[in-house]
């Protein structure tokens, strides 16, 4: 029985691991061809492991197990010529491309008065510029192939807040409003844009470490600390549950949604 997205292709951002991966390999399921990018390397500023090469390779062997065509490469979403690049070639290759993911975004957490200048533009080049960079070298595909779908990774902090990241929080508020804007724009061309906030989720980014600087940062304004309570009795989802909301973002069931902002987050952002 062939997928919702048969014949498709879609490039995804920070596919290495974690939610990028569990796009790929839900995708591929679903019967899309994948374009896959990741830094797969050192991200000197963050506390969590940083994703590697072989973590890339793996999520290539995942999509091909699903049967499916995977065009895999190294690639920072603030080097905009290299990704240009990269989705040409994988276009030539697959034929075509109707879905793009940006989903690549770090995350530093530090009090206000501890966020470095450095930290601030990091976050702000890679989570915002980034995402702008995806949209601009892949929308030109979309419109080719006559229509898609474009969904760009927030957070629950794009409609609330993430306490003590201040940097992460404007620039998922950014994505939330790059969403709207492209959306506008782009609708003329029977292209949709969306984009997903998930709460907490379970992947390399969510570790002790992590963890640790929260528990840090919670100590200098503790009354933050009960902020992001979900309403479910589930603290952190998996990967695969942010995956499902972004394959049918992708897909027919949701030709007519646009501009759309859906939460995956077990209610956190109304607490």
């Amino acid at each position: 029985m062939a997928g919702k997205l048969e014949g498709k292709v879609a490039f995804i951002t920070g596919a290495a691991r974690g939610q990028g991966r569990a796009h790929a390999v839900r995708l591929a399921r679903e019967g899309a061809d994948i374009i896959a990018i990741d830094v797969a390397g050192p991200l000197p500023l963050v506390v969590y492991e940083s994703p590697t090469e072989e973590d890339l390779r793996e999520t290539a062997r995942l999509v091909k197990a699903e049967n499916r065509r995977i065009v895999a490469e190294r690639c920072d979403v603030r080097d905009l010529a290299t990704m240009r690049s990269i989705v040409d070639d994988g276009v030539r290759q697959l034929g075509r491309l109707d879905i793009v993911v940006a989903n690549a975004g770090i995350c530093i957490l530090a009090p206000w008065d501890e966020t470095t200048p450095e930290n601030f533009q990091t976050t702000i080049d890679t989570n915002v510029v980034g995402v702008w960079n995806t949209v601009m070298v892949s929308a030109p595909h979309l419109i080719t192939a006559g229509g898609g779908s474009i969904i760009l990774t927030s957070s629950y902090a794009g409609k609330k807040m993430q306490p003590f990241a201040v940097g992460y929080t404007a620039s998922k508020h950014a994505v939330t409003g790059l969403a709207r804007a492209f959306a506008a724009e782009l609708g003329r061309h029977r292209i949709r844009v969306n984009s997903v906030h998930p709460g907490t989720v379970k992947t390399g980014m969510a570790t002790a470490d992590m963890q640790n600087a929260m528990a840090r940062a919670i100590e200098t304004n503790p009354s933050l600390g009960n902020m992001g309570t979900p309403f479910l009795p589930a603290w952190a989802m998996e990967a695969e549950d942010i995956a499902g909301a972004v394959a049918f973002l992708a897909s027919d069931d949701a030709r007519f949604i646009t501009s759309e902002h859906l939460s995956i987050d077990a209610g956190m952002q109304y607490f």
